[in-house]
C-alpha cells in the first residue's frame, strides 16, 4: 500500500517546474529528491509494484532525469543506489551548473527485506569499516565507471544517512584519484558522542577541549610507538589531499546522528582562536575510536573526519527526531538555514 511520503505529487517539490541551476535551494532540492527516488525504488521492489504501479519514476521524471542504472546490493538484492542522467527538454537550456549525472544512495530502510543488511552496514559504519563491505565496492565501481567513461562531465554524489556515509567514502576515494565530485550529504552520520546535545555551553566547550587534548596526546603516543615503521595512518597520508574537496553537509540540530558536525567545525575554529591550533590539527585528523581500532590492529577509516566542507544547518523547528533525520525536510520551499564555509589549511 502506497504511503504519502512516496507519492511525488503529494510529498515532492512540485514547485520545481523550472530549475534554476544557479540557485542553491533548487540544487539541494533536486539532489534530495533523487535520493528519495532511490528509497522509493526499493520500496516499489519490496511491494512488487509493476511498471504502472511504480511510484519512483515521478521523482526523477518531473525533474527531467532518466534512470540509467540501479545499484543492487549483492547480499540481499536490495536497491541501495541509482545513477541518473539529466535529459532536459530540447526547448530548455540545461544550464551551466546542471549535472550530467547524479549518483544517489539511500539510507537504512527498516523493513523485513532490508533491515538485517542495512543494520549490519550501520554497524560497519560505526566501527569505521564501511570501506570493507561489498556495498561500498559496488558503489565505488559504479562511480569510477561513470567518471572514466564520461571524463569532464559534471557528476554529483548524493546520499542520506547511511547513504551519505557511502557518498563520503566514494567521494574521498575519488579525490585520491584526482577527481573532485560535487557532493550533497544529507544527515551524514558522525560517529562520536553527541556533545552538541549538551545545552550548557561551558560544559560543552570544556568537554570538547578535553577530548581534543586526549586525542592529540594519543595520536602523539601512537606516532612515537610506530616511529620508523613504514605504516602510516590514513589521516596522515590523505588529510591535506582531501582538503581540496568541499562537500555540502546538510545537518539538523535535532538529529543526534549528524548534529555533532556543527561542533566539530566550530570547535576547530575556537581552538585556533585560543592559540591551540596545533592540538586541534592533530585532533581533527583523528578520533579516539579510530586510534583504538588501530591499536587493536584493525584497518579503520573514519568517515566523519573531513578537512573542508560547506555546512548547512536547518534551524527551522522540527516536530520530532524522525523529521529531523528525514530526507524530506531538504526540499521544503521555506527553510531557515545557516550556512558556514570551513576550509582546512
Amino acid at each position: 500500500m502506497a504511503v504519502e511520503r512516496d507519492i511525488f505529487g503529494i510529498s515532492g517539490p512540485t514547485y520545481l517546474k523550472s530549475i534554476d541551476w544557479n540557485c542553491e535551494h533548487n540544487r539541494r532540492s533536486v539532489a534530495a529528491s533523487l535520493v528519495q527516488a532511490v528509497y522509493v525504488l526499493e520500496r516499489d521492489r519490496q511491494l512488487n509494484h509493476q511498471s504502472f504501479e511504480a511510484l519512483a519514476p515521478a521523482w526523477w521524471e518531473f525533474l527531467h532525469f532518466e534512470l540509467i542504472r540501479k545499484l543492487i546490493d549483492d547480499a540481499d538484492m536490495s536497491i541501495f543506489g541509482a545513477i541518473f542522467e539529466f535529459n532536459p527538454p530540447k526547448e530548455e537550456a540545461s544550464g551551466a551548473n546542471a549535472p550530467r549525472f547524479v549518483i544517489a544512495f539511500r539510507g537504512t530502510i527498516t523493513e523485513k527485506d532490508t533491515i538485517s543488511r542495512d543494520l549490519s552496514l550501520d554497524l560497519h559504519l560505526v566501527q569505521n569499516g564501511l570501506h570493507r563491505t561489498s556495498r561500498f565496492n559496488i558503489a565505488m565501481q559504479a562511480v569510477q565507471n561513470v567518471a572514466s567513461v564520461f571524463p569532464g562531465s559534471t557528476i554529483w554524489l548524493a546520499g542520506h544517512s547511511l547513504g551519505a556515509g557511502l557518498a563520503i567514502l566514494t567521494g574521498r576515494n575519488m579525490v585520491k584519484k584526482g577527481v573532485l565530485l560535487e557532493s550533497f550529504l544529507f544527515n551524514p552520520p558522525f560517529v562520536a558522542a553527541p556533545v552538541e546535545r549538551i545545552r550548557d555551553e561551558r560544559v560543552k566547550h570544556g568537554f570538547r577541549i578535553a577530548r581534543s587534548v586526549i586525542t592529540a596526546g594519543l595520536t602523539i603516543a601512537m606516532k612515537a610507538k610506530t616511529e620508523g615503521s613504514s605504516q602510516r595512518s590514513v589521516a596522515e597520508e590523505s588529510f591535506s589531499i582531501l582538503s581540496s574537496w568541499t562537500p555540502y553537509l546538510f545537518v539538523n540540530p535535532g538529529d543526534h546522528i549528524c548534529s555533532e558536525y556543527i561542533g566539530y567545525f566550530q570547535h576547530r575554529k575556537n581552538m585556533e582562536d585560543l592559540g591551540a591550533g596545533f592540538i586541534e590539527k592533530l585532533a581533527t585528523q583523528n578520533s579516539i575510536g579510530d586510534l583504538f581500532f588501530k591499536a587493536l590492529g584493525w584497518e579503520s577509516e573514519p568517515l566523519h573526519l573531513l578537512p573542508s566542507a560547506d555546512l548547512i544547518v536547518n534551524v527551522s523547528p522540527s516536530s520530532d527526531f524522525k523529521y529531523a533525520h528525514g530526507i524530506s525536510q531538504w526540499w521544503q520551499p521555506e527553510l531557515n538555514l545557516q550556512c558556514s564555509k570551513y576550509r582546512y589549511s
